[in-house]
């Protein structure tokens, strides 16, 4: 086995100055063979999920990759975040990966809820197509960002706002009010049947992109409202989204996913309990990250800008990314040479006991062939 070394990275961003408590905006951890230089190294990042310590970075390692877990000013920050910062910050961990690691390839990998944010990164540093937050301007230093040499997707969504939309209970009556409920429309009312019949499903998914699009509305007028007080922003707290059809009924999307359950355990239990994504926003935030109209978090037009070789890869056991989310996000890329694999796992791949092992064998061989 290759022992690994562990170095913490910590930078400034062209946007982000270090904190008055000390931290800098933009922090990570490398991983890397001892003893020897990686020629070839990834990064991963997420919107706001700390990937300082990503369970690939080790198995990577072992096999003489570089991997830097990278995090942007926004770990943890989910409520205050701007995609137009995130890319810049970013930014700086390829740059870091590239004349201070001294790597000659930069592997992006896609994972999670990150996948739709690093296609993001790598359409954008091709050439900058992204509008800016409303309100807000595009920083000159997102022009400067560079490309990554390969792709890689690992059980990734397609998009942050496809994703919640997805997610969305579209049964929810009153946006301030978390118990309010329209019984035709809630998936977890037994008078709605499993298998969800064609005509409940097209009904619900209309009803949940539509509860998108009144959030947008809603954030525009109360833009305006606030300006008419002196204010710029604000925040607010959006409730019940673990309410995937897909969560109660297997016959939608089918793998080998245990039935009604998501990442929070009992789905019904968690959509209605305070935790889930998007629960703070401020309302630049929503428009940036959420809205299906306006953020720039859809992952699918920036992989129609990567022609780079891609790997997406694709736990079969998933509870959250789907077989229609991987092929969705394989058949966007504009890469001629790409390459959709399935695997055993979970979405972590904690479970069967080999599921990273393996993972990262198929990664490392792939890299063999085209780095």
């Amino acid at each position: 086995m290759v022992e690994t070394k562990k170095t913490f990275v910590s930078t400034t961003s062209p946007t982000g100055s270090r904190n008055g408590a000390g931290f800098n905006p933009c922090q990570g951890l490398y991983v890397e063979p001892r003893g020897e230089k990686a020629r070839v190294a990834l990064i991963a990042t997420h919107y706001n999920v700390d990937f300082s310590e990503h369970y690939l970075g080790e198995y990577m390692a072992e096999r003489g990759f570089g991997f830097l877990g990278w995090n942007t000013r926004f770990r943890g920050l989910e409520y205050a975040f701007l995609l137009e910062h995130a890319l810049i910050d970013i930014g700086e961990g390829v740059k870091w990966l590239r004349e201070v690691a001294g790597v000659e390839k930069v592997v992006i990998l896609g994972n999670s809820g990150g996948g739709s944010l690093m296609a993001a990164y790598q359409s954008q540093a091709k050439g900058v197509t992204m509008k800016p937050t409303p309100g807000l301007e595009l920083p000159k230093a997102l022009d400067a960002i560079e490309p990554a040499d390969l792709y890689i997707s690992l059980c990734a969504h397609g998009g942050r706002p496809e994703v919640l939309t997805e997610w969305f209970d579209p049964s929810i009556t009153d946006e301030k009010d978390p118990t309010s409920i329209d019984p035709s429309l809630n998936m977890y009312d037994e008078e709605n049947t499993r298998p969800y019949s064609s005509e409940f499903i097209a009904k619900y998914r209309q009803a949940q992109e539509a509860r998108n699009h009144r959030i947008t509305d809603w954030c525009y007028e109360e833009l305006e409202r606030l300006s008419r007080h002196g204010m710029t922003d604000r925040a607010f707290n959006m409730y019940r989204t673990w309410a995937d059809l897909r969560l109660m009924d297997p016959t939608i999307d089918p793998n080998n996913r245990r039935p009604q359950w998501c990442y929070a355990g009992d789905p019904r239990a968690a959509n209605f309990s305070p935790r889930g994504i998007g629960l703070t926003n401020t309302i630049r935030t929503w428009l940036s990250m959420w809205s299906l109209r306006d953020s720039y978090c859809s992952g699918i037009p920036h992989l129609q800008r990567i022609d780079e070789p891609a790997l997406i890869v694709q736990s079969d056991a998933d509870t959250g990314v789907f077989p229609r989310d991987a092929q969705l996000v394989h058949d966007s890329l504009a890469s001629g040479d790409k390459r959709l694999e399935m695997i055993q796992g979970d979405h972590y791949l904690l479970e069967p006991a080999n599921a990273r092992d393996k993972v990262a064998d198929m990664i490392a061989a792939w890299l063999g062939e085209k780095a």
